[in-house]
């Protein structure tokens, strides 16, 4: 499968580690979160950002959050707090209140014991789904292109705003893949530059 090589959101060892687009380009630098508040500070400092991308970090730390208090008496409440300090992280995003009820799906039909795992593969499922719904959309998007075009793309819709392989500018990867794009063009600046930061960086 054609995934890109930027990954923006890692999961490894029951941690999660997030590339600080923040301090993009200039330095590449992942932040490993080790619990659902860390995750939530992450989503509102714009660590992580673009809706996709905000959905799957949160998706992981719901998992965190069972980590930490799976053995706790109180250990659904508890859960329940995370879960809801997570949703006002970004309270605009879709895709955060999205995952964040997928999460919830999963806690009300599986026993404590198959808890974590359970929600841990949901977590996985929603990233790995995301970066082929866009590797779908990337080449039928491509389709519509014509060898030899110039294209634009507006603010940043790539790999640090999904799964891991981009939406808009995931057209524009499997076009350029194809031999079809002789030049790109990124604008759209707000709030944080995303446009010649981000994108003009995955390029």
């Amino acid at each position: 499968m054609d995934y890109c090589s930027i990954k923006p959101i890692k999961w490894q060892d029951s941690n999660l580690y997030l590339l600080d687009q923040r301090l993009l380009p200039h330095t590449e630098t992942y932040i490993r979160l080790e619990n659902a508040s860390d995750v939530a500070k992450a989503i509102s400092q714009m660590v992580v950002r673009g809706a996709p991308a905000i959905g799957i970090t949160a998706a992981y730390g719901v998992v965190l959050a069972a980590i930490d208090h799976i053995n706790s008496p109180n250990w659904k409440s508890a859960i329940d707090e995370d879960i809801e300090q997570l949703s006002k992280a970004r309270p605009t995003a879709i895709n955060l209140h999205w995952a964040l009820e997928e999460m919830r799906k999963v806690m009300a039909n599986v026993s404590k014991e198959n808890m974590i795992h359970a929600l841990s593969a949901k977590a996985s499922k929603i990233h790995k789904d995301d970066i082929e719904a866009n590797i779908a959309m990337g080449k039928l998007g491509a389709e519509l292109i014509s060898p030899g075009s110039s294209v634009l793309t507006h603010c940043n819709a790539g790999a640090l705003a999904t799964g891991g392989y981009g939406t808009a500018l995931g057209v524009i990867r499997s076009a350029w893949r194809d031999g079809k794009i002789k030049q790109v063009y990124a604008d759209e600046t707000r709030p944080w530059m995303q446009g010649s930061r981000l994108t003009a960086w995955e390029n």
